[in-house]
């Protein structure tokens, strides 16, 4: 990581991992603009004394760095983060740092940093702030890893745009990321992203506001089955209402914008991302939840295939659940083991049978 590539200016965190939560702070390069950045970071566990046990965790579209529970609250993977679950914060120090442009701009325990954040001129950023992408988001998740004064991740790991990032650092730097997991997203994005979901975003945004993006997202989220049964019995209108309250459409426009560039073949092409991830002995889990109606799951599944073919260690699972794409927070029992395993290096490799579906749950937000 050059100091160069961040604006020359380091992260203003400490070499003992702090607890609970903190602030990365840095002047970074976005397209080449330098952008004071603010980005919030939560961890949970204890940072070992090699230092290698550290786990980073990526949030899903309008998701957050709480990944786990903090304060009583629990967080959108605390099936899966905490003393003795999949991800054991027994074993690991596990970390999950925002996005830029947050969609929860709006929270007051959110801290990022995008369009709807304050300028060095005291005004919002608005369409002045730069056409980041993964490459600056990897940059700075890995400025994270630095500051911490670590060497590598533990893993990776995450759902969805998380799970995209998760892939992200797969191909850029495989031997910084050596245990992925990528839990209902795609090796990048297809035209149900780039055709459908972000063009529709774009038109329903100028008339019907953050509440359509919102109705949007939760529809290609929980897909017709999980829209009406999560809302037989409970207002729609009222969770869109709540959900508008601390969420921001510049960044929900801005993520999607980000969310249609995701796409491995444009960090390698496909032949050099393979023998680079068997010379690295990458372990790689990925999950695609059928019906998802943002990742079809055949994407992924003729990917895994074609890795394994060439040598890599890709173990791939497919499942079902009444709750569509969001499955993957709401329904992660099918898939729980297999994340112990990648962590603990016991994964199997290659596909694996299909798990009964789930019984209908309380589904978590798009």
């Amino acid at each position: 990581m050059r100091d160069d590539e961040l604006g020359g200016v380091g992260a203003s965190l400490e070499r003992e991992a702090p607890p609970g939560a903190w602030t990365l702070e840095v002047t970074a390069l976005l397209a080449g603009v330098p952008v004071p950045v603010r980005l919030g970071v939560r961890s949970w566990g204890r940072l070992s004394a090699a230092r290698d046990n550290a786990v980073l965790v990526c949030h899903y579209y309008t998701g957050t760095a709480q990944a786990a529970g903090v304060g009583g609250a629990p967080g959108w993977w605390s099936p899966l983060i905490g003393p003795g679950r999949a991800v054991d914060t027994g074993r690991y120090f596990v970390v999950a740092m925002n996005t830029l442009s947050n969609v929860q701009a709006r929270d007051p325990g959110v801290v990022t940093t995008g369009p709807d954040t304050g300028h060095p001129d005291g005004q919002p950023w608005g369409g002045r702030f730069p056409a980041w992408g993964f490459a600056d988001l990897h940059r700075l998740q890995a400025e994270l890893l630095r500051s911490l004064g670590l060497a590598r991740w533990h893993a990776v790991i995450g759902p969805s745009l998380g799970g995209m990032q998760a892939l992200q650092w797969a191909a850029r730097a495989p031997e910084l990321a050596p245990r992925v997991a990528a839990v209902a997203t795609s090796p990048c994005a297809g035209p149900v992203l780039r055709g459908a979901f972000g063009p529709l975003l774009r038109d329903v945004a100028p008339t019907g506001g953050l509440e359509a993006a919102l109705r949007l997202i939760s529809f290609f989220g929980l897909g017709a089955d999980g829209l009406e049964a999560t809302f037989r019995n409970a207002d729609f209108a009222e969770y869109l209402r709540s959900r508008s309250e601390t969420a921001s459409l510049g960044h929900i426009l801005d993520l999607a914008r980000v969310v249609e560039t995701h796409d491995l073949h444009a960090v390698l092409p496909r032949a050099e991302l393979f023998s680079r991830w068997r010379d690295a002995g990458l372990r790689l889990l990925t999950v695609n939840i059928r019906g998802d109606q943002f990742f079809p799951a055949h994407e992924m599944r003729a990917f895994a295939g074609a890795g394994r073919a060439a040598g890599v260690a890709h173990t791939h699972l497919e499942y079902d659940s009444p709750h569509g794409h969001l499955g993957c927070v709401a329904d992660t029992a099918p898939f729980a083991g297999l994340l112990r395993s990648l962590l603990d290096d016991t994964l199997p490799a290659g596909p694996l049978p299909p798990d009964p579906p789930l019984a209908a749950g309380e589904a978590s937000h798009a």
